[in-house]
């Protein structure tokens, strides 16, 4: 059996690496356009590589996606977490897991794990060919048991082989393939990205950092979409776990509002605006000769706490005993309900995710073989999968890479890492 891999990523190698361990005999090939394989894993994570996340609930670890959950559940079931964990510690890669779950390599050396699937493919006998980009996939034989795939590579001669996967993460090019043998593919938009909001309230704060905010983007039903998580201010607007999880909700939105929109901000989740005027009369009751600026009341940085004070008109002499109840409710208010313009969409770091891409319901999820033409296997981010930052879309890689590298040489028989 011959088998090309377009794609020298995280799912293209996974997926080569499961073949080849599963049928010996077979001749794989990776067929990677670029001069480097595995850039996205050199890249990610700041150079560390967070492998994948703690979670070894299936049922949990497919709500991280806002687009493939429903789908991935039973996908997970049969490769998951745990089997990445147990994967590289049997091909010599120790993996560490942080306070948030997300999982590196013992190293913190992204490079650990590129030589790691590198060594293992070699070892299985997959070839890897370099500025070998995929013009064109054609399909023929005689009838739908004994078809074959033509693949027409850019320098080289068409080349015949019995599987073709399909992994080229958000490519434009791999979308391409996929269309022309009759796939729809839903239009990619970034995900995971940061804001870019000028207010007069963040000028200065840069590096300002909050521990646990809400942000819920407005305009969508009555509660609109919401995320948690920490934020931090930054010199283009705002940035950390919580923005890029409602950039990835609301990527769709977004892209079609044209990164234009409104955020409103609870800086303290655990009040509401109520609870909130409440607390802030309950300590001027008990300190009203103190300062209002010193920002003793609440566990908020105190740079933003004296910005929004000022913000509202509070002098900086005024005492809580002396604070009036239009400028109490403007503080509740601020602290619970700060209302905030996004004019734009920041870049995450080098690290880019798109929402889109190949119809989930035109892909066996079970062996990753395309409905369309039973030569045809996708895996990766060329699907309309995209995961939460945490690791959660190198899991999606490893899964579906591992599950099509089954599929092409074995059907269903084994999932076994």
């Amino acid at each position: 059996m011959r088998i090309a891999i377009i794609g020298g990523g995280p799912a293209g190698f996974f997926a080569a690496i499961a073949a080849a361990t599963h049928d010996r005999s077979a001749e794989i090939i990776i067929f990677e356009a670029g001069r480097r394989v595995l850039e996205k894993v050199r890249i990610s994570g700041g150079g560390r590589c967070n492998v994948t996340h703690h979670c070894i609930d299936p049922s949990e670890l497919a709500t991280y996606y806002p687009r493939g959950a429903k789908q991935l559940r039973r996908t997970f079931e049969r490769f998951q977490p745990r089997d990445t964990i147990a994967w590289f510690k049997k091909h010599g890669v120790a993996l560490k897991t942080e306070a948030d779950g997300r999982m590196f390599p013992t190293t913190d050396k992204s490079a650990t794990i590129v030589d790691c699937l590198r060594a293992a493919a070699s070892e299985c006998g997959v070839q890897v060919r370099l500025g070998a980009g995929v013009k064109n996939i054609a399909i023929f034989g005689p009838d739908t048991d004994h078809r074959q795939c033509e693949v027409d590579i850019a320098g080289e001669a068409p080349e015949r082989f019995d599987k073709v996967l399909i992994a080229t993460g958000g490519s434009p090019a791999g979308h391409r393939l996929a269309e022309k043998l009759g796939h729809t593919i839903v239009p990619p938009v970034p995900s995971l990205f940061t804001f870019t909001v000028n207010d007069r309230r963040l000028k200065g704060l840069t590096g300002v950092a909050f521990d646990d905010v809400k942000l819920t983007l407005k305009g969508e039903g009555k509660k609109g979409l919401s995320a948690n998580g920490p934020m931090l201010v930054t010199h283009w607007g705002l940035s950390g776990p919580a923005v890029l999880k409602l950039s990835a909700w609301g990527a769709r939105v977004l892209h079609n509002r044209g990164y234009r929109a409104e955020v409103a901000i609870n800086f303290l989740p655990e009040y509401t605006t109520e609870t909130m005027y409440r607390k802030l009369a309950s300590f001027r009751g008990d300190h009203g000769r103190k300062r209002v600026h010193t920002g003793e009341v609440l566990p908020i940085p105190k740079r933003y706490w004296t910005r929004i004070a000022g913000t509202i008109g509070i002098a900086n002499e005024t005492t809580w005993a002396s604070i009036t109840k239009q400028e109490m409710t403007a503080l509740s208010t601020e602290l619970t309900a700060a209302h905030f313009m996004i004019g734009g969409k920041g870049a995450f770091k080098e690290e880019f995710v798109t929402c889109g891409g190949v119809a989930l319901d035109e892909v066996d999820l079970d062996t990753m073989q395309s409905r369309k033409c039973q030569e045809v296997y996708f895996a990766g981010e060329v699907l309309d999968i995209d995961g939460l930052t945490g690791g959660f879309n190198f899991q999606c890689a490893w899964t579906t890479g591992w599950i099509a590298g089954v599929g092409m040489v074995a059907g269903e028989r084994s999932y076994a890492p």
